[in-house]
């Protein structure tokens, strides 16, 4: 049988008279990557903090790490290593102190771990470099292994790769894999699409609502979504004729293309028809992909609330 990490239900927060998660329930499987996906103020973040015991839920039940969501959350908080968006070092020791310094924090048996974590992670030979004058993703390297140094069973990333160059956010992922097959649960926001691809499990959240989850392959499937790619001159006029036809779901450019979406091939078919501003433009059925599915989701009919 497949041990849990997490395992929630209807899950409760709010702020005044904001509902940021409504009801939410979630599994997550011991050593899985598990994405969170959602537009800002979606709940993702507030879903994320609640399952790792760093916010209490206004309702709702479950455990993490085997242990109450509400009622051991001290206990699970010990046992998550937690990596902000924003740069969350101290700029001004060199990444050997800071490193020192997070394993002081945790006491002292975590004092050997730095040598091994600046090995795991290539950040030996910068040791006596001053983490403000690192790169981007030497950067995200550092509060990596910061974050892993207390050896966590939980890690939770925020956005991590904001601002990093592709190369680095593939190394960046590489890493993250290798901890995931070492055993380490991996919750992750995100709004890269080729990052949530990586991902073993995703789920999609909008207005405080869970409203997609499962594999990529699964949630592309349950979104029941058909694509047409468009090519040809005048696409910004089409895009723009295509607002509020019928079975129209999705209208987004895509390098010298145009994708338009929907759940029925006749009613896009025929939008396209009537919408068409040059005869010289063509469209073809595509394969819907995960961005599609994603561009979909923000579309206004998917709304159920405000978050």
């Amino acid at each position: 049988m497949t041990e849990l990490a997490i395992d929630a239900h209807d899950l409760v927060k709010t702020f005044g008279s904001l509902t940021a998660v409504d009801h939410v329930s979630i599994s997550v499987t011991r050593g899985q990557i598990f994405g969170f996906l959602g537009p800002n103020g979606s709940g993702k973040t507030t879903t994320i903090r609640m399952l790792c015991g760093l916010l209490t839920p206004d309702s709702g039940r479950g455990t993490c790490l085997g242990f109450d969501l509400v009622k051991e959350s001290d206990r699970i908080k010990q046992q998550v290593g937690y990596m902000t968006q924003r740069f969350s070092m101290y700029e001004d020791l060199t990444v050997r102190e800071n490193l020192d310094f997070v394993a002081r924090v945790y006491g002292r048996a975590h004092q050997g771990r730095v040598k091994a974590v600046c090995e795991r992670f290539g950040l030996t030979r910068r040791e006596g470099q001053l983490a403000g004058t690192l790169s981007g993703g030497w950067k995200q390297r550092l509060a990596l292994a910061a974050a892993i140094l207390p050896e966590p069973k939980l890690l939770l990333l925020d956005e991590p790769t904001a601002g990093v160059d592709p190369q680095a956010r593939r190394e960046f992922w590489d890493h993250i894999h290798y901890l995931a097959l070492d055993g380490i649960t991996v919750l992750v926001s995100t709004h890269y699409m080729d990052e949530a691809e990586r991902c073993h499990e995703i789920a999609y959240m909008s207005y405080g609502h869970l409203i997609a989850r499962g594999s990529v392959r699964e949630v592309i499937q349950q979104s029941g979504l058909i694509v047409y790619s468009v090519t040809g001159p005048d696409l910004p006029d089409l895009a723009e004729a295509l607002k509020g036809r019928e079975g129209v779901e999705m209208v987004a450019p895509f390098g010298m293309a145009l994708r338009v979406g929907g759940r029925q091939s006749s009613l896009i078919e025929k939008a396209l028809s009537e919408a068409q501003t040059n005869p010289g433009q063509f469209w073809k059925k595509d394969k819907a992909n995960l961005e599609d599915v994603f561009i979909q989701k923000m579309t206004p009919h998917d709304a159920g609330g405000d978050a």
